[in-house]
């Protein structure tokens, strides 16, 4: 391993050298420009723009070797066509005489009385761009615009400006756009609102503007004194054979955040899937650090920690089962979705309440000027997404909603119980959103999903999610803005069990939470930026409801005692440059936790095993009394250090605490999965994470390497005592079990983001070890040594990639591979008191096989005029194209006397899917 890590360490420090310097051979007969723009573009680090649609037929026969000056002259020689060669390694191509590369004459000088007026500079080619759509777009970029008061000009004195970056279409907001100023060099990125803020001299200033997939865009202005500016953006939808700039492209060296994945919905889209579904969380797996246990399993597991530990959120309110349809499917439908990001470490003290990770997701404001259509249908599934105005420019709609009709799937299965199943689903999302001025803006939000599946024909399961936020933004000055929100969460289950009338029953489980948070963004200089606030969350939990579902049932109703908890923190993070090469983050979080009455509370014998004969009082709480109380800080530090503009190193520390977490003996998440309270006697968990990361851009940012390495330990995970009870048990206390986890590692992630081929290569390398090592034989597992946890995979393996063959056809595809999740075995069987008893191996000492599969997708798109109201693809996937018998579990059965194990695969063959998707403007 150590070779392993050498070996890489030396190819991410090789050095580039200049494109300039270098010699290029290209010999192309009959090639089309794309194919020759794509060699140059893998080989130079240049990146070029031209109008595609007036060279897509023309070809090209070339033989040259010489200087990237020397190539082009040669390839555009007698064709009418020219280049220029620009700062940053850009390419312009287009016809002779187009291109003008000069400023006017008195451009610099500055009319305070009236806007300048410039002459077009032709930079970038849109076919659907009119010639009065260019002269607009060169008037508003071209014109000065005054920004503050001008009798405030002072020498010397810097002033904050803020606004938003819109997309010209859609009146919504840029997520992740780049804001920034060459000279003095100051930049800033846009939040998930496109709210900026910029720190500039007063004087004269050119913003320029970068988004991917948007056009490039700039404002000249003079700035007095503090003010705001807003900008727009078209979408770049030619885009030089899609190769877009990326505005954040340097971001994985400069930026401060590790551990941090964006999650773009355009390329979650299309990456292979099952059934042909575009699933975030499914995508999420395929990344560095991030695993789950088996196929069609629910939730995903975090650098070894358990699914309970990540924090998932939409639109700030929390989502408690992510899943449908036994895990197959995520509950988030990708065409209503506007960003994601997934944090590993480092992460800011504005998040609490998970130990290992943080998935934030914000859907789509909707379109504030024109209404719009979106949709897909599979044999399994359909889904449709509806957006536009309810005032032009001011309130915006979106609502989506999915559906399967998957038991005619079921009824092709041979075998009889499966064929007397059936499942569905469908959820329902919606957002409002109302900008009232520049200074204030609200968003409403709702989400409801709902599962119901039968097995066998005798016990009906029923699930859902219900969540809604509520959002506002005040804007007080350039250098302060404040977001309230408000949020509700619910989920609950419910069980049917049919199978024998005397046996019938109903079962249900509810948890509720809602959640007040305030917080604030300070900007004190552009090189300082400070985020505090507070937040108060409110738990109820129904854990469990046993009642007869007939009158002939023998069943004894039941119903264990609400638990209600409180939850509160404050918070402060301050993120500030040290030097060109230095920035640290420092944040605090202080969290506070009130397990809150009506509750009966039992008492043990001190130094014994907790159980009904150690039992030794009863204590009863009324209502919202205090029962017990946890608080603590928790650490957040990240800090930068750049080596040079193409690498950086990155430290970070973290400390959470979790009060909540659930009772599962299953190593995958279940409906029937129940979530409990820290209380007298189950501690909250307190982990501790330490990261160290080496980052590393290749070919002009378009390639990025990143190794992380982390040490992560929590304290008091919950194990269970052989046999535990986990439902319907009023004395959960005397199951449980506490345990030590440590978990270690090392991720590498290569991305290529630009040209014909783009996608990433992860390999993990990673280990989770509990021990439950207690005062008594009765409270140890595995003698109270480390044992590996449900969660261990130390080598997982992902190869995403994407082939464009041309702007219509792409081709994807995936490939995975793992470790074996640990299991315990039966090894022998002995007789005792002269009955038969079976001995199992030490706890998780063996593995079921290894994981391996292949998937394979193509796309066709329609054509791209933007002008055209309709827009359709079709999608064809293969999953697991080589057929392979993944085990998703292995299970014993007793046969003639002996013991012989099996494997259950999920899916056993190639599973085909067809997928059309369709898009009305």
């Amino acid at each position: 391993m150590k070779a392993v890590v050498a070996i890489l360490l030396c190819l991410l420090s090789l050095p580039l050298f200049e494109a300039s310097a270098q010699t290029f051979t290209v010999n192309r007969d009959n090639a089309t420009l794309d194919d020759i723009i794509s060699d140059l573009e893998a080989s130079s680090g240049y990146t070029f723009y031209f109008k595609s649609s007036e060279l897509d037929t023309v070809k090209f026969d070339l033989s040259v070797t010489g200087s990237i000056d020397q190539v082009l002259t040669s390839l555009f020689s007698g064709t009418g066509y020219e280049y220029a060669i620009l700062p940053g390694n850009m390419i312009i191509i287009s016809p002779q005489n187009a291109l003008r590369l000069t400023l006017p004459a008195g451009f610099f000088d500055v009319n305070s009385n009236a806007p300048l007026e410039l002459d077009p500079v032709a930079l970038t080619f849109n076919d659907s761009e009119s010639d009065e759509d260019l002269a607009e777009q060169n008037e508003l970029e071209n014109q000065l615009i005054p920004i503050g008061d001008r009798t405030a000009l002072r020498e010397g004195v810097k002033v904050n400006i803020n606004g938003y970056v819109r997309k010209t279409d859609s009146g919504e907001g840029v997520v992740g756009a780049m804001v920034y100023v060459e000279n003095p060099n100051v930049a800033a990125a846009t939040d998930i609102y496109g709210y900026y803020t910029l720190t500039l001299p007063q004087g004269r200033h050119t913003v320029r503007v970068r988004s991917l997939g948007m056009k490039e865009t700039k404002r000249e202005v003079i700035v007095y004194a503090e003010g705001s500016l807003d900008i727009e953006m078209k979408d770049d939808v030619i885009a030089l054979k899609e190769v877009v700039v990326q505005a954040e492209k340097t971001a994985n060296v400069t930026g401060l955040q590790m551990g941090m994945e964006r999650l773009d919905i355009t390329k979650v889209k299309q990456v292979p899937t099952v059934l042909g579904e575009a699933d975030i969380i499914k995508v999420a797996l395929t990344l560095p650090g991030v695993q789950t246990v088996g196929e069609g399993s629910s939730g995903f597991n975090v650098r070894g920690g358990a699914t309970d530990q990540n924090l998932i959120l939409i639109n700030d309110a929390v989502i408690y089962n992510p899943s449908h349809f036994f895990g197959f499917f995520s509950v988030f439908n990708p065409d209503v979705i506007k960003n994601a990001t997934l944090l590993k470490s480092g992460i800011p003290a504005e998040y609490g309440g998970r130990i290992s990770s943080v998935l934030d997701i914000n859907s789509k404001d909707g379109n504030k000027r024109k209404f719009g259509v979106q949709g897909g249908i599979s044999p399994v599934t359909a889904r449709v997404a509806v957006e536009g105005p309810i005032i032009k420019d001011k309130m915006s709609f979106v609502i989506g909603g999915r559906s399967t009709y998957s038991d005619w799937l079921l009824k092709q299965v041979p075998d009889n119980d499966v064929k007397n199943s059936n499942a569905a689903f469908y959820d329902i999302s919606a957002k409002i959103s109302t900008e009232f001025s520049d200074k204030d803006a609200l968003y409403l939000s709702g989400y409801f999903s709902k599962d119901k599946f039968q097995l066998y024909s005798d016990s009906l399961i029923q699930y859902q999610n219900l969540n809604g936020s509520v959002k506002w933004k005040h804007v007080f000055s350039p250098k302060l803005f404040a977001v309230v929100t408000g949020s509700y969460s619910d989920y609950q289950y419910e069980l049917d069990y049919e199978g024998d009338s005397l046996q019938s029953f109903n079962l249900n489980y509810r948890l509720t939470s809602v959640n007040g948070k305030l917080d604030f963004s300070y900007f004190p200089s552009e090189k300082h930026k400070v985020d505090f606030g507070a937040s108060v969350l409110r738990y109820d939990i129904l854990p469990g409801e046993q009642v007869p579902l007939n009158p002939e049932s023998d069943i004894v109703p039941i119903r264990l005692e609400d638990e209600a908890a409180l939850e509160s923190a404050v918070y402060v993070g301050d993120n500030f440059d040290l030097s060109d090469r230095l920035s640290l983050y420092l944040g605090l979080r202080y969290s506070f936790y009130q397990y809150l009455g009506p509750r009966t509370v039992f008492s043990y014998r001190d130094g014994f095993p907790k159980s009904s004969s150690t039992l030794t009082d009863t204590t009863q709480y009324g209502k919202n009394d205090v029962i017990s109380r946890y608080h603590g800080p928790e650490y957040r530090l990240s800090a930068r250090y750049t080596l040079n503009r193409f690498s950086s190193l990155k430290l970070s520390f973290n400390r959470s605490r979790q009060y909540i977490q659930t009772l599962s003996n299953t190593t995958a998440i279940t409906p029937t999965d129940t979530w409990k309270l820290s209380d007298p006697h189950v501690k909250p968990q307190v982990g501790d994470q330490v990261a160290l990361g080496y980052y590393r851009n290749f070919r002009n940012n378009s390639i990025e390497g990143s190794i992380e390495v982390y040490y992560k330990t929590i304290q008091d995970v919950l194990e269970y005592k052989g046999g535990a009870k986990l439902i319907l048990n009023p004395v959960i206390e005397q199951d449980l079990l506490t345990a030590m986890n440590k978990s270690y590692g090392v991720e590498f992630l290569l991305k290529k983001k630009v040209g014909k081929l783009d996608g990433w290569i992860s390999y993990t390398y990673s280990r989770s070890l509990n021990r439950v090592d207690g005062e008594s034989s009765e409270e140890r597992i595995n003698n109270g040594e480390y044992f590996p946890s449900n969660f261990d995979k130390p080598h997982s393996l992902n190869v995403i990639g994407n082939f464009k063959f041309s702007r219509r056809v792409n081709v994807s595809g995936s490939f995975v591979y793992s470790t074996g999740r640990p299991i315990t075995y039966p090894v022998a069987k002995y007789f005792f008191n002269g009955s038969e008893r079976v001995y199992y191996s030490g706890r998780n000492e063996f593995r079921i096989p290894d994981y391996l599969r292949l998937d394979i997708s193509l796309q066709l798109e329609g054509n791209h005029k933007v002008d055209k109201p309709a827009h359709s693809s079709w999608s064809f996937a293969v999953y697991n194209l080589l057929g392979r018998k993944n085990a998703y579990s292995v299970f014993f059965v007793a046969e003639q006397g002996e013991v012989n194990g099996y494997k259950l695969s999920v899916f056993g063959s190639a599973i085909p899917t067809i997928t059309y998707n369709f898009n009305f403007r």
